[in-house]
C-alpha cells in the first residue's frame, strides 16, 4: 500500500488540473501523515469495509470534491468532481497498487485475477462520479496512452515531488524506510513518468538495491503494524454463517 500509494501520488502530480487542485486545497504540506491516514482509511473502507462503511466513505469524499474547484495557471477551470479527473486519480491508484502487489506480495495475481480486481475497484470510481473507467489491464494501458499528451511536469508538480522525497522521521530506521518506499515508488512508475519527472534511476540500481530494500522494509512494517482492523472484520464476515 505504501509503495503503490507513493507511486500513485507521483503519477498524479503529472496531471496539471489534478495537481493544481491538490496545491490549492490539500493540507498535504501541513499534515502529510494525516492526509495519508485519511486516504488509507478510505481505501480500507471501500475495499474491505462492507456496504455501509463504503457508502459513508464515498459520501464523505463526494462532499469534499464538491467544494474543490478553481483555476489553473493556464486559465483552465478545474473541479475535483470532474469525471475525467476522478477517473485519472482512480486509475493511477489501482494500477500502482496492483503493480506494487505483483512485485512485493510474493503471490502475484494471474491475468484473470488482475482484471477482476480492476473491475471490482471500478465500481468505487463510478460511485465517485467517474465515467468510462478501465476494467482490464489492457484498457488501463490504452487509457494511459490516451491521456499521455495531457501529462507534464509543472512547477506545482516539482514542489510536490520534492516534498514527497523529503526525509521523514528521526530514527535511522524511519529514514531508511522512507527512502526505500520513495525509491520503490519511483521504480514502479512507467518509464514516461520517470522521464517527465526527471527521476532517472538505472535499471541495475533498481533491481539490486531498491527492490531488495523495499522487500525488507515491507516485511518489517507488515510484522510491526499487524493486520488492519477493517481487514480483520472483513475476514470475520466471510467466515460468518449465511444469514448472520
Amino acid at each position: 500500500m505504501l509503495v503503490g500509494g507513493l507511486a500513485a501520488l507521483l503519477l498524479q502530480t503529472l496531471h496539471p488540473l489534478v495537481m493544481q487542485g491538490v496545491a490549492d486545497h490539500s493540507s498535504y504540506r501541513e499534515d502529510p501523515l494525516g492526509r495519508l491516514r485519511r486516504t488509507a482509511e478510505f481505501l480500507a473502507a471501500t475495499t474491505y469495509g462492507g456496504d455501509e462503511l463504503a457508502n459513508d466513505a464515498v459520501r464523505q469524499v463526494r462532499s469534499i470534491h464538491g467544494r474543490v474547484r478553481g483555476l489553473a495557471p493556464d486559465g483552465r477551470s478545474y473541479r475535483a468532481a470532474d469525471p475525467d479527473l476522478v477517473a485519472y486519480v482512480h486509475v493511477t491508484e489501482v494500477w500502482s497498487f496492483l503493480r506494487a502487489y505483483q512485485r512485493y506480495s510474493g503471490h502475484p495475481l494471474l491475468l484473470v485475477e488482475k482484471n477482476r480486481y480492476l473491475e471490482e475497484e471500478a465500481a468505487v470510481a463510478r460511485r465517485l462520479g467517474a465515467r468510462s473507467v478501465p476494467t482490464t489491464t489492457q484498457q488501463v494501458r490504452d487509457y494511459f496512452r490516451s491521456v499521455r499528451p495531457e501529462l507534464r511536469r509543472t512547477p506545482a508538480a516539482v514542489t510536490a515531488v520534492q516534498f514527497l522525497r523529503r526525509p521523514i522521521g528521526r530514527s535511522a530506521f524511519e529514514l531508511a524506510a522512507h527512502s526505500a518506499i520513495v525509491e520503490a515508488g519511483i521504480d514502479l512508475l512507467p518509464p514516461f513518468a520517470r522521464r517527465e519527472l526527471r527521476l532517472f534511476r538505472p535499471l541495475c540500481y533498481r533491481r539490486t538495491v531498491v527492490r531488495p530494500a523495499a522487500t525488507t522494509i515491507s516485511l518489517v512494517l507488515h510484522w510491526s503494524l499487524g493486520e488492519s482492523p477493517v481487514l480483520a472484520a472483513a475476514r470475520e464476515r466471510t467466515r460468518a454463517p449465511a444469514g448472520l
